[in-house]
């Protein structure tokens, strides 16, 4: 069985009217989980706290079999392995991609300038201008490169798919579906667009307002929930055990529910991850 790439245990962090937590998170190895969640749900603030750009105030967190928080936490040596990219690049403006190259090769200690030269051609990156010149999302593209040239085996990418058009973003699913084929890669994706993280992920975690709403297999998901629909009346059989959300609109009554809990013979309509996001974030209030 591979190890775990991320394993996240009571993970707080609390601020004036937000608090994050207690969130638990498994990621394996060789897996792609996304982390849904509103703008404000304490997605990039999980991301700050693994990297050490946060502290945080409990819990504990191992990437990649090393302890980075809690006690006993690790030195930053771990983080070469670890490739990121966040919804606000900080790299420089003057540099360009062809620069930032020689760069990389001086700040890790391994760097794959092939492989660079060949994401950058591939998500068509010019080498030769200015990071400032750069749109955002071709800014975002050089990240991209760059997290994938260092023999990172864990990717911690943040709303990085965020401002690229539908194209370039199926391709980066595409890099990104490609580098898990190898089983001792992972990669913590965020984003709002879920239909991303449905069609790339193996593992879905939904966050609202800093509270882990559920974890699990993607498609163990899909299978464990359904939404029934009718009149108020022809619902009124099924158990408040099985209900999970409801949304009520001016042509019926629709129901989230677990499939296991539904009366024998009672069918239920399949869910998309988005539909069960909305569901359980109304729910939750």
């Amino acid at each position: 069985m591979n190890e775990n790439a991320l394993e996240i245990r009571g993970l707080t962090k609390a601020f004036p009217g937000f608090t994050l937590g207690p969130l638990d998170l498994t990621l394996p190895s060789g897996c792609i989980l996304g982390l849904i969640g509103e703008n404000g749900a304490g997605k990039s603030t999980t991301m700050r706290l693994l990297l050490g750009m946060l502290q945080a105030d409990g819990g504990e967190a191992s990437v990649l079999g090393r302890r980075v928080l809690g006690a006993g936490a690790a030195r930053d040596d771990w983080k070469a392995e670890v490739g990121v990219v966040l919804d606000e690049p900080g790299l420089p403006g003057c540099m360009t991609a062809a620069q930032m190259g020689d760069m990389f090769r001086c700040v890790y200690p391994v760097w794959d300038a092939e492989a660079y030269g060949a994401y950058l051609e591939r998500l068509g990156v010019p080498k030769d201008k200015p990071f400032s010149a750069l749109s955002r999302g071709t800014r975002m593209k050089l990240c991209f490169a760059a997290a994938l040239s260092h023999g990172a085996r864990l990717l911690l990418l943040d709303e990085a798919t965020s401002g690229l058009d539908p194209l370039v973003r199926d391709e980066i699913l595409t890099i990104l579906m490609e580098f898990t084929r190898d089983e001792r890669h992972a990669v913590l994706l965020s984003s709002h667009i879920v239909s991303d993280l449905e069609k790339a992920c193996d593992y879905i975690a939904l966050l609202h307002g800093g509270t882990l709403l559920l974890c699990d297999e993607k498609d163990r998901l899909l299978e464990r929930f359904g939404v029934v629909r009718g009149s108020a009346g022809t619902l009124r059989g099924i158990d408040r055990t099985a209900i999970r959300g409801r949304r009520d609109t001016n042509y019926g009554t629709e129901l989230l529910v677990e499939r296991a809990l539904l009366p024998a013979g009672q069918d239920a309509a399949p869910v998309s991850i988005e539909d069960l996001f909305l569901y359980l974030a109304r729910e939750a209030g």
